[in-house]
């Protein structure tokens, strides 16, 4: 066999491999789970004559490196306020449990006192969330979930 021909043969081997690696990182790039928050559920319920009220949210929240934490933040829809992912990071942490290695199921829970619910205001409330995850990944949703304050 000729020099040439053995090169030329190396060469397409050597780009053949390089094609199916690229092929491979991309699969697993596609594969890898992205930091995501998801089913989630707000629930308000107002005190009564006996019973202090609640606000209660639930998320799933993914990542193949695992979930470090939740922020959580309750808004009224008429504040005009517009959260930031900066400020998120001051904000209250929701309680996450493990469902597998890679997700968690993670709960906000506030009571609510009559006094406390005389001054909030009714109508459509937001909750704005920043997700973090083992590696450091964050995902900031300014409008995870929505509810309804009544009285």
């Amino acid at each position: 066999m000729s020099n040439r021909v053995l090169v030329s043969s190396i060469v397409g081997v050597v780009a053949l491999g390089g094609v199916a690696a690229a092929g491979l990182a991309i699969a697993s790039t596609e594969t890898a789970k992205k930091l995501t928050v998801e089913n989630t559920s707000a629930r308000y319920v107002p005190p009564s004559a006996d019973l202090t009220g609640s606000l209660t949210f639930t998320a799933d929240v993914h990542d193949d490196s695992g979930i470090r934490g939740l922020k959580v933040l309750a808004w009224p829809a008429s504040s005009g306020l517009d959260p930031t992912a900066t400020e998120m990071r001051s904000t209250e942490n929701a309680t996450c449990k493990s469902t597998s290695d890679t997700a968690s199921r993670c709960t906000y829970t506030l009571k609510v006192t009559k006094a406390e619910a005389a001054e909030l205001a009714e109508g459509t409330w937001h909750i704005s969330t920043l997700a973090t995850a083992k590696d450091g990944d964050t995902e900031f949703t300014p409008r995870t979930s929505e509810f309804t304050v009544t009285r």
